[in-house]
């Protein structure tokens, strides 16, 4: 959620910052704004609405090398031009821009604040004012921005410029992603490293609680205690053409098509010189010594979890439990004597999952993270972690991610059996491979599949998905893709509970789509299709290859059993695309979601 950039060097800021702040529009945004530094002071551009917007009302002829730059998600405050960053102190001495939740806001607002009048109803606010609150009781600019972090509850990421102070930005970070960018003579700020891959690839990580001066020459990091810390940058390993879309319509299209590459990609990254799966030994030994798995995972990732419980415990034989984030964090159920906790995030921010991971690290627990960005916020926090190696996802709606995620679960599965001695009756690198050649036998059906968006969701209202094993967890899947992207109310539910009170909901004409890719189950998903038929549903049967029958709507090639899902998906993910794409609806963008949650 939300975006910050900055730059301070020798060139114009404005059109980095721009630039950056598209490249920064996957994450989520309402409103986004600039502000720029010269010697004349500093002028702020901010609108509601897209960078599109924004780069209307920019004042080209203002030239300044030093700047920050932002896209709101909001959380304080209805969108609007208003509560949009950067915010300004009320003597317009100070300019910030912030992603994050102040907890305490409030209370400092009341406690240090009441005799300032505030523009907006933005927590970020209240920060630059108490800023400069101190400032005025005469502590220096540095001094104030740690006495005020000191204050703060919650998580934020700030980029503090001072008209006063030309060529410093400050910086600091608390749950919230913020990376430094170095340059030759000049130096960047981002919350994503792909936001300034234009002008350079060398990043250096910050660490909570920390305060940044970032000079055109130099970066300079300290503690809130004053200690300064030395740290080596990294190179972003990111193809600029990684994130652009090339041919396509949309990221989400182009993502959707990239998934046989990204499971081949797998392949390789965990194939050792003999041919063989392998996964670090010291992973595969927390796997081991662990009783039980607790999956912990949001969203998408809470979906690709609960496929992993099935892959862990069928090939592995260990006890696993999927939990949401958000609800484990407040109410930790009973755990077992020795468990490992594994955090399955696309973009290893996810601020519900790092605050399960702060507490079980507090209680001693061994963590792995399963996540496509190397070097985020979980991955270099948990004790071990496994890359998706799916490369960039930009579009809101995750698809290759997802995929790659049960990959990747697959593989620790197989491997954790293999150590333990338990053998495994399938060859995961040879079906792997009949399931990437699959998505592009599916990928062949675009034109029946958009068909089948037309005739059941163009204009529905709302739409059921129903299954039975892993085929119902697949349709919550599906019916998440559906409602993130095309805004139809779509659920998700096992075909055995529709007549324990869903099956009220049936009215003549709803879509159903019923996914039959199991054997074991097959003739009971059937008689659940034929209970919501007779109320009067429209039917959307899509079924494997060898248990097709007559009437079922879209066969998918056949797989292995239990891999079903990493194709099942693949023709509801383009059934929500060309259902939203023929609503009008902004596929890779939809409303009121961010790409990366970075938020509790």
């Amino acid at each position: 959620m939300c975006g910050i950039v900055g730059y301070i060097g020798n060139q114009d800021a404005k059109e980095i910052l721009l630039k950056g702040l598209e490249k920064l529009e996957y994450r989520g945004y309402d409103s986004a704004g600039i502000a720029v530094s010269n010697e004349n002071g500093v002028s702020v551009f901010k609108e509601k609405g897209r960078i599109a917007d924004l780069r209307k009302i920019v004042d080209e002829s203002v030239y300044a090398a030093a700047g920050i730059g932002h896209t709101r998600w909001a959380t304080h405050g209805v969108p609007s031009r208003l509560n949009a960053h950067p915010h300004k102190s009320a003597s317009n001495r100070f300019t910030i821009v912030h992603n994050g939740v102040i907890e305490n806001y409030d209370l400092l607002k009341k406690e240090y604040l009441s005799d300032v009048t505030l523009k907006s109803d933005t927590d970020t606010e209240v920060v630059i004012q108490l800023i400069e609150h101190f400032v005025e009781e005469g502590s220096s600019l540095k001094a104030a921005f740690v006495r005020t972090l000191k204050l703060l509850k919650g998580s934020y990421a700030f980029a503090l410029i001072d008209e006063q102070e030309k060529d410093v930005i400050y910086v600091a970070k608390n749950k919230s992603p913020l990376l430094i960018g170095l340059g030759d003579n000049f130096n960047v700020i981002a919350s994503d490293a792909m936001a300034m891959l234009q002008v350079t690839n060398q990043y250096v990580e910050l660490v909570d609680k920390e305060i940044v001066i970032v000079k055109s020459d130099s970066v300079t990091i300290e503690t809130l205690e004053g200690e300064v810390i030395s740290r080596e940058a990294y190179t972003a390993e990111l193809d600029a053409s990684d994130i652009e879309k090339g041919t396509y319509p949309h990221y989400m299209l182009k993502e959707i098509d990239e998934q046989p590459l990204a499971i081949r990609k797998i392949i390789q990254e965990y194939q050792d010189d003999q041919g063989k799966l392998t996964i670090d030994p010291a992973i595969i030994d927390a796997v081991k010594a662990a009783d039980r798995l607790y999956i912990v995972a949001a969203g998408t990732s809470y979906h690709a979890g609960l496929l992993g419980k099935q892959f862990i415990e069928n090939v592995a034989e260990i006890p696993v439990e999927v939990h949401v984030a958000s609800e484990f964090v407040y109410n930790m159920p009973l755990l077992s004597k020795n468990p490992l906790f594994i955090f399955i995030t696309q973009s290893g921010e996810t601020a519900d999952s790092r605050a399960v991971l702060v507490k079980v690290k507090e209680l001693g627990y061994p963590t792995l993270t399963i996540t496509n960005v190397p070097g985020s916020t979980l991955s270099r926090e948990a004790d071990h972690t496994l890359l998706l190696y799916a490369g960039p996802e930009i579009a809101v709606a995750s698809t290759k991610a997802y995929t790659s995620q049960m990959a990747v679960l697959a593989i620790l599965a197989e491997v954790t059996a293999t150590n333990k001695g338990i053998a495994v009756d399938m060859d995961l690198i040879h079906e792997l491979g009949i399931i990437a050649n699959a998505m592009e036998v599916v990928f062949e059906d675009k034109e029946e599949l958009e068909a089948i968006a037309t005739e059941f969701m163009e204009t529905s209202r709302n739409a059921f998905f129903i299954g039975r094993g892993v085929d119902y967890y697949v349709g919550l899947e599906g019916a998440l893709k559906l409602k993130e992207i095309s805004y139809i109310q779509a659920e998700g539910f096992a075909g055995g509970e529709l007549k324990h009170g869903t099956i009220a909901l049936i009215e003549d004409g709803t879509p159903i789509v019923a996914l039959a890719t199991q054997e074991s189950v097959n003739l009971s998903i059937r008689g659940n299709v034929k209970e919501v038929v007779a109320r009067g549903a429209h039917p959307c049967i899509i079924s494997m290859k060898g248990l097709e029958m007559e009437g079922d709507r879209y066969i998918v090639p056949a797989v292995h059993d239990l891999l079903t899902p990493l194709i099942s998906v693949v023709p509801l993910q383009l059934i929500a695309y060309y259902a939203a794409l023929h609503r009008g609806c902004d596929v890779d963008k939809p409303r009121n979601l961010a790409k990366s949650v970075t938020v509790e």
